[in-house]
């Protein structure tokens, strides 16, 4: 079960026009607002990548605004653990519990997935918020990283095995997140 103290969302290359071409766009979306919105009540902290922001341009408006004044890791290889920025910063915030969503899952989420892993981390793929542009793609990238050792999770499951109890004000907080 993951905790927040032990936990850090990872959010992989949701950039530009990418983001609207991928398989159902506007529920991963929706989603990873959730995750980071939630996320910022339970003191998870978050992580983010562009891939090539030149070129395919930054993280969509509405994560941008979430996200505020935290800054991107920009990257040019397809894991990110290749880039010894990211693998710098990921390990300043000494977790070992990495909730992981983003685009494209076959591509970029599968190879930061299965490298993390390889590093010792616990990766918890989010998986109704990842997609690629097709859903056979999204579906065998999920696939690879679960049979690699990353655990299958989603968005509410994630969001409430973090909160673990129903009361108080974070709970409050939280509900409002999961009915929107």
């Amino acid at each position: 079960m993951i905790v927040p103290a032990d936990t850090l969302l990872l959010l992989i290359d949701i950039q530009g026009k990418l983001a609207q071409s991928v398989y159902h766009p506007e529920m991963v979306e929706r989603n990873i607002q959730k995750l980071i919105r939630a996320c910022r009540i339970l003191d998870v902290p978050v992580l983010y990548t562009e891939q090539y922001p030149k070129g395919l341009g930054t993280t969509i408006a509405s994560l941008k605004e979430l996200l505020g004044d935290l800054q991107p890791v920009e990257k040019l290889a397809f894991s990110c653990c290749a880039e010894e920025p990211f693998m710098k910063h990921l390990r300043s915030f000494n977790r070992t519990d990495i909730l992981v969503a983003g685009m494209e899952t076959h591509v970029c989420v599968y190879q930061t997935s299965v490298e993390l892993l390889e590093f010792g981390y616990n990766v918890h793929l989010v998986t109704d918020a990842v997609s690629s542009r097709t859903a056979e793609n999204r579906e065998i990238g999920i696939r690879c990283i679960e049979k690699a050792g990353g655990n299958p999770t989603s968005t509410e499951m994630a969001i409430f095995e973090l909160l673990r109890i129903a009361e108080g004000d974070r709970f409050k907080a939280i509900s409002k997140i999961i009915k929107e």
